[in-house]
This record gives C-alpha cells, structure tokens and sequence, in this order.
C-alpha cells in the first residue's frame, strides 16, 4: 500500500505545481512585451548618448568622459533600460524577451542617424524591415502562456531530469570550449561567443526565476523565504558577471560589427532554448506558431546583421605620431620635427631612433 500511495503523492504534487502554470491575461502579456521594447529603447538611446559623450570629450581633449554629466546621464538611462528588461521576464515568456534585443540594434541605428548624424545606408533600411518583420512575427506567434513563477515550481523545474541533462551536457561543452580558449590559446570569435551564449543561458534561467518570485511577492505570495530564490540569486550574478567578462574580451580582440550580431543570434538561441527546456514554454503550442516563431528569429537575425555589418569606425591617432599642439611640455609648437634636446619623437623613423636610443641608455 505504501508502495501505490507514492506514486500518487508524486503525482499529485506535480499535478497541483502544474496548476500553478497558468495562462496569463493578455493584459499581462502586452505589458511584458511594452516594457522590454521600451527597456530596448532606452539602452539603445544611453549607448548614442555615451558614445556622444566620448566623441565629444575626445575632441577637447580635457577630461576623462567619467566627468561628464552627459556620460553618467546614458549610464543611468541604461540602469533603467536593463531593469525594464529584468522586470519584463516576470511578464512574459523567455523565449519572447529575449529575441526583442533586435529593437535596441534597430533604434540604436535610427537614434544614430538622427543624433550623431552618421550616414544612413541601403542596408541599413534592408535590415530594419527585416528586423521589424521578424519582431512583429515573434509577437505573434510566440506563446501567450507565461508560468507563474513561484519558489516550489522553480524547485520543481531545477530537479527535472531534462534540465540535469541540459545542465550536464552544457557544463561538459563549456569546460571544452574553455580548454580550447585557455591552454589552446584557440581565439576565435565563435569560441569565444559560445561561451558568452551557455552563460547566457543560466542568466535567462536564473533572471526570470528572480523576475517572477519577485513579482509574485509584490502581488501578496511571500516567495523571498525560500532557499532557491537566493540560489537563483547567486546564479543569475555569478553567471551575469563572467558573461560580460568573456564579452569585453571579445570586444577587444574583436571589432563591434563581428561582436554584436553574432552575440544576439546565440544570445537568442539560448535565451530560447533556456526558456524551451526549463520552463517548458513551447509546451502545446501550434506547429505553425513554432514554425513562424522560429522564421521570425531568423528574419530578426538577418536585419541585425544587415545593419551591424561594415559600421563606421572611430578614427583614433597612430601611436606612432604626436599632435602639432600637443607636444609634452609646450602649449604650442610650429616645428614639424622634435627639438634635438628633448625625447619627444614625431615620426615613425625617429620614434625607432628613439627607441633605440633609449635601450642603449639604460644600464
């Protein structure tokens, strides 16, 4: 008897978390999808306003951009933007959040032209179409149901066997590709972005598990008490913190028009995936929604990299020359070439000249 009563204990129990999975109104879905796309724009424009910031520093010369007023106004516009973008998984879907980064590339692109007065191209309009078709799919056809995010089913989640095994093989690749990077010095863009993107994944995870018991809590179901929501807690800054390391690690072996769209297609991809294995978010949905809700993913790809490919750089100064009025220790110079007494050196071939000298100099 004690034999045939557990199983049904299980049973029920996992019954009675499955209730808790419910559909979401739409009012609540709508305003998760407003809050992202708002959050979106709001990085997109703190991102115009400190590169404003930095070009505009770099042509006074004075002081460093952390001095500006206009910098640190673009750092708390994004503060915000990236907590819209927390609050809106305790809204909607993961596999639905995540694909909307698109719309922070594409206002980044318009805000751009506008503000900083760069030069719009073909394949910028060719991809903001795309983009926006492919954002207007996801939409559609992604899935309306939202879980309701509480500590017993998070727990329940995290101990299902496909989770584990979604764990396991995702430890197992990540300390592959992270032997490759370390002891192989293997520097590879896609190395280095699949790394970002398997810690992305435990991010979304880890996020929209803290986004809901956080908005469950605010609606009068005290969810803080349990253990997982602090688990989940660690998670989510563990994982956030080593993700933005490999990610300016890349931004500088790498330029920005490499980085960007490949980091939000296998952001996307695992945002997705996350949201697919752990939540189970594509639990009964349509074939043509899974269908159209992956054609979508694709169209937003290909806009994003459409618009990022072939940006304009940020001209910087050749080490191996020196300003005319920058001269260390002049205000103002007329000579084309250094004085013979100073250690100032204003070509290439006098910059090696230089050089040598000075290794001979030392003892």
């Amino acid at each position: 008897m004690a034999n045939s009563s557990s199983p049904d204990a299980a049973a029920a129990g996992a019954q009675a978390l499955q209730a808790e999975v419910m559909e979401s109104p739409l009012q609540t879905y709508l305003l998760g999808i407003l809050v992202s796309i708002c959050g979106n724009v709001l990085i997109s424009i703190s991102l115009n306003i400190q590169k404003y910031a930095h070009v505009r520093q770099a042509q006074r010369g004075s002081q460093p951009y952390y001095t500006s007023v206009m910098w640190w106004c673009g750092v708390v516009l994004m503060g915000v933007g990236e907590l819209g973008n927390f609050a809106a998984y305790g809204f909607a879907p993961a596999s639905l959040i995540a694909p909307l980064g698109c719309v922070s590339v594409i206002a980044s692109a318009v805000i751009s032209v506008f503000f900083l007065k760069e030069t719009i191209r073909a394949s910028d309009i060719v991809g903001g179409t795309l983009a926006i078709t492919g954002t207007y799919l996801l939409v559609t056809f992604a899935p309306h149901t939202s879980t309701h995010i509480t500590a017993h089913l998070v727990q329940y989640y995290a101990i299902s066997w496909h989770f584990l095994l979604y764990l396991f093989l995702e430890v197992v690749v990540f300390c592959f590709l992270l032997y490759l990077y370390k002891r192989r010095n293997v520097k590879h863009i896609i190395v280095v972005m699949l790394l970002v993107a398997l810690l992305a994944s435990l991010t979304v995870i880890s996020v929209k598990a803290v986004s809901g018991m956080i908005t469950e809590t605010i609606k009068g179901q005290l969810q803080l008490i349990y253990p997982i929501f602090y688990v989940m807690l660690v998670v989510m800054v563990t994982s956030c913190a080593f993700q933005i390391k490999f990610l300016n690690q890349a931004m500088k072996m790498f330029d920005a028009t490499e980085v960007v769209p490949i980091n939000f297609v296998f952001f996307t991809a695992s945002a997705v995936v996350a949201g697919i294995v752990f939540y189970q978010e594509f639990e009964g949905l349509a074939l043509l929604n899974i269908f159209m809700f992956l054609f979508g993913c694709l169209l937003s790809f290909v806009g994003v990299f459409l618009i990022a490919q072939n940006r304009p750089k940020v001209k910087q100064l050749s080490q191996n020359f020196i300003c005319m009025d920058r001269v260390p220790g002049r205000s103002h110079t007329d000579q084309v070439q250094p004085e013979a007494k100073t250690r100032t050196c204003g070509s290439l071939g006098a910059n090696l000249l230089c050089n040598r000298a000075g290794q001979t100099d030392d003892p």
